[in-house]
C-alpha cells in the first residue's frame, strides 16, 4: 500500500467516523472495489486523460451516486480529478485496517490445502477470538502446497501448523545430523 493510500483511505475514515457512517462506507468501498476488480476497463476508462474530467466525474455520479454514500461517491471524484483513482483499493485496505482497530476487529487469514467446512471456520474462529481477546474476521485462502494442516496470520504472527512445515523441520533436523 502506497502513502498516498494510506492518507486518504485514512482521511476517508475519519470523516466517516466521525459522521458515524464507517461501517456503512466500509460495506460500500468493498462493493466498489469488488465493481473495479471484475472491470478493470471501466476503472481504466475513468482514468483516460483524453476523456475530458467533467465527463468521467459524471460516469461515476451516474454509476454510483444513487445507490453509496455521498461522502463515498464524492472521494471517487476527488481521487479521480487526483487521477489517482487507482488508488483505490490501497485506500480501501487502509479504511478497512483503520475501521478494524478501532472496532477491536483482527483480521486472520488461513491457508489450508483443501476448502474449510463452515463447521470448521466456526471452531478455528472461536479459538482464535479466546486466544487474541477479539473479534476475528477470517479470510480463507486455499493452497495445495500446504498438503494439510493449517496455516494461520494474526495480527503479524504466523501460526503454522502444516504437514508441509513438519516435513521441513524434519528435514533440517536431518541435515544437522548429517553435517
Amino acid at each position: 500500500m502506497t502513502k498516498t493510500a494510506r492518507v486518504y483511505g485514512g482521511s476517508l475514515y475519519d470523516l466517516a467516523a466521525e459522521e458515524k457512517l464507517d461501517g456503512q462506507i466500509m460495506e460500500q468501498m468493498i462493493a466498489v472495489r469488488q465493481i473495479f476488480r471484475e472491470n478493470p476497463g471501466y476503472l481504466k476508462l475513468l482514468g483516460e486523460p483524453a476523456i475530458p474530467e467533467n465527463e468521467r466525474l459524471k460516469m461515476i455520479e451516474e454509476a454510483f451516486g444513487g445507490q453509496a454514500e455521498r461522502y463515498l461517491v464524492n472521494f471517487l471524484k476527488l481521487l479521480c480529478e487526483r487521477k489517482i483513482l487507482r488508488e483505490f483499493a490501497g485506500c480501501c485496505e487502509e479504511f478497512i485496517r483503520r475501521y478494524n482497530s478501532a472496532h477491536g476487529i483482527a483480521e486472520a487469514v488461513v491457508t489450508s490445502a483443501v476448502k474449510l467446512s463452515d463447521t470448521q471456520m466456526e471452531a478455528l474462529k472461536a479459538k482464535l477470538e479466546k486466544l487474541s481477546g477479539k473479534k476475528v474476521y477470517l479470510v480463507h485462502k486455499t493452497d495445495a502446497s500446504v498438503l494439510g494442516g493449517l496455516r494461520v496470520e494474526l495480527e503479524g504472527v504466523q501460526l503454522d501448523g502444516t504437514v508441509q512445515s513438519r516435513i521441513s523441520g524434519i528435514s533440517k533436523k536431518l541435515n544437522e545430523l548429517v553435517v
